[in-house]
């Protein structure tokens, strides 16, 4: 079988170079690629606009800054165009499929895009952990020192303050109390796998749906889609 592809001293043949596509994990990268140029071959944009928000987007704003990206991508200008003109036939396949739903969807995600600023002390000790919680709650101990000198994770190089983080981030049993907490609230020792951790909310930071936060959602649905369109996608070899 005829080589098609040269490496450095490899020759490899289609079977070959299949089997290298196999076995770098290297097929699925690929099959999601020729998917979304499906999804886009009849998408039509200016390839002008395309080029200019392309350079834009990755601050290339003189030709020489442009022949320089261009040289060391090892890209001649032709493959560049088709390349911003791909980007901006996919940002219009994105808005086209999902613009419409961006807002219902940020709802429905709204609980953990919302974010929060938290304290946290964990210890393996029950009885210390105890003790610390009632320094806090009774006695008005500072947070963040007892966090320095008792706090077992890295929190305790920031005085336990976490965040802002998304709700999402947290041990999902921390993110469901802070949730309902508010601002200034204490819990008191709770068993997280060999942890007892101390927590208390000091800021809730509500999301918000804006330019970035929409562009974020769109992304999510195409990357869901992509996802899911690949996994259900036959690929098999047509070798004789």
């Amino acid at each position: 079988m005829a080589a098609v592809l040269k490496i450095g001293k490899s020759e490899l043949d289609i079977r070959t170079l299949l089997e290298q596509l196999h076995q770098h994990q290297l097929l699925p990268r690929l099959v999601q690629e020729v998917v979304v140029d499906q999804a886009i071959e009849d998408i039509e944009c200016d390839p002008e606009a395309a080029y200019k928000k392309f350079c834009s987007q990755r601050n290339l704003l003189t030709e020489e800054q442009q022949q320089t990206w261009q040289a060391q991508n090892n890209l001649t200008q032709e493959q560049v165009y088709m390349l911003a003109l791909r980007d901006a036939k996919i940002a219009k396949f994105k808005e086209d499929t999902w613009g419409n739903q961006t807002e219902s969807y940020f709802l429905e995600r709204k609980i953990n895009l919302d974010r929060v600023l938290y304290s946290l002390i964990r210890t393996k000790d029950p009885s210390l952990a105890q003790e610390l919680y009632f320094r806090l709650n009774d006695d008005g101990d500072s947070f963040a020192d007892l966090a320095r000198h008792y706090s077992e994770g890295q929190e305790a190089q920031t005085g336990g303050l976490i965040g802002p983080v998304e709700l999402s981030v947290p041990h999902p049993m921390i993110g469901r109390m802070l949730s309902v907490s508010q601002p200034g609230q204490l819990w008191s020792p709770t068993p997280i796998g060999e942890w007892y951790v101390i927590t208390r909310l000091e800021k809730f930071v509500p999301a918000q749906f804006d330019e970035s936060m929409r562009q974020r959602l769109l992304d999510e649905l195409f990357k869901k889609w992509l996802q899911e369109t690949t996994q259900s996608t036959a690929v098999e070899p047509l070798l004789a």
